[in-house]
């Protein structure tokens, strides 16, 4: 077996390998020189953000198993760096590697308002709930200082646009002062995803993602407000973190979360190798069962892509998660995500730029 790479802090893959669609393939090779090197000495990867002008902006989804149709990602890549995240793949369509490149080489839409304006102008649009952050986090970290998130916000607010929302960062509180008006109107809808309650776990993870009971203070933060806020217990691994569900769900109905959703581990293409390296580096001796487990609920594979069954899985231990959760939900009175209806009956669509400003 050749030798593991080392373990990076604050990055949830250790390694970069190609995507599936390059032709070249590049190997490491040790000549000697280099064996005294220290692991600190060795630089750690930077985050590097790229500005990218979008044609458009609004993507459209018609997948049986998720329940919104239009989506909006204003980055691609996220720097939270969670290992189990299922887009790290489309990375390759940008000649990037899943791995590290998914969570250091990032693309931010820096026209997004602008172009999201002029979709929402169009004369045929049709209105429905935009999910925001369904690819990567609209809320990581770089939208700090970026604020791509809030400038989307503040078009679909002027517009009286529902949206949803997912994320796993507080910075998600930041916005408050357009959530709250919007959350009045019915516009919008907060999800807070949360899979463990393990600080330690959650480091290596999804290691540059608001700690776990800081998620969970977000979630109280925004019901206080007066924003409606589910909880997402996703994704559950086996032998991993799935034993925190009921934990999770208990706290976030404490914190006033009113809804809730779970989903299995993904781990299309590239993914399941990156995934079998994450093991191996902080779970060995759990490795083989954790992915037997999912095997178990994949027909035998690492994973099924069949929309009938992908998000929950079959089999005994998918059966046994599937009632754990429903019974915690009863237990806290918990709606599913999908059921809150969202006001679609207000939209103004955006005016175009006119010379003669607003006299008309």
């Amino acid at each position: 077996m050749a030798d593991l790479p080392h373990a990076l802090k604050g990055r949830g893959a250790a390694s970069n390998p190609e995507g599936r669609f390059e032709t070249i393939r590049h190997h490491a090779e040790d000549d000697g020189w280099q064996h005294t090197m220290l692991d600190e000495e060795r630089p750690r990867p930077r985050t590097e953000v790229t500005e990218e002008c979008a044609r458009s902006v609004i993507t459209r989804n018609d997948s049986p198993d998720i329940h919104f149709n239009q989506a909006m990602n204003p980055y691609r890549g996220c720097e939270h760096g969670c290992i189990y995240c299922f887009a790290r793949p489309s990375h390759s369509y940008l000649n990037l590697s899943p791995g590290l490149d998914f969570e250091t080489k990032l693309r931010a839409k820096t026209n997004l308002a602008e172009v999201l304006r002029a979709d929402l102008a169009k004369p045929g649009y049709i209105v429905s709930p935009i999910n925001i952050g369904s690819n990567t986090d609209s809320y990581q970290p770089i939208e700090q200082r970026w604020r791509l998130t809030r400038a989307a916000l503040e078009v679909l607010a002027e517009c009286h646009h529902p949206c949803t929302i997912v994320t796993k960062n507080a910075l998600v509180e930041r916005d408050l002062d357009i959530l709250v008006p919007m959350a009045r109107e019915h516009l919008v809808q907060v999800f807070v995803s949360i899979n463990s309650l393990d600080n330690h776990l959650a480091a290596k993870l999804e290691p540059r993602a608001s700690a776990p009971h800081r998620r969970i203070k977000a979630i109280r933060v925004l019901a206080t407000a007066g924003v409606p806020v589910g909880v997402l217990v996703a994704p559950m691994i086996p032998a991993l973190n799935e034993h925190d569900m009921e934990a999770v769900l208990e706290q976030a109905a404490e914190a006033g979360a009113s809804c809730a959703g779970y989903t299995i581990l993904r781990l299309p293409y590239e993914l399941k190798a990156l995934f079998r390296e994450w093991l191996e580096l902080h779970v060995p001796q759990r490795a083989a069962h954790v992915m037997s487990l999912v095997q178990q609920m994949n027909h035998g594979r690492d994973y099924d892509s069949n929309f009938a069954t992908r998000m929950h899985g079959e089999g005994v231990f998918a059966d046994l998660l599937r009632r754990r959760f429903d019974m915690a939900c009863r237990r806290h009175n918990f709606g599913r995500a999908r059921e809150l209806l969202l006001d679609t009956t207000r939209f103004i669509p955006p005016r175009k730029p006119s010379p003669q400003g607003e006299l008309f």
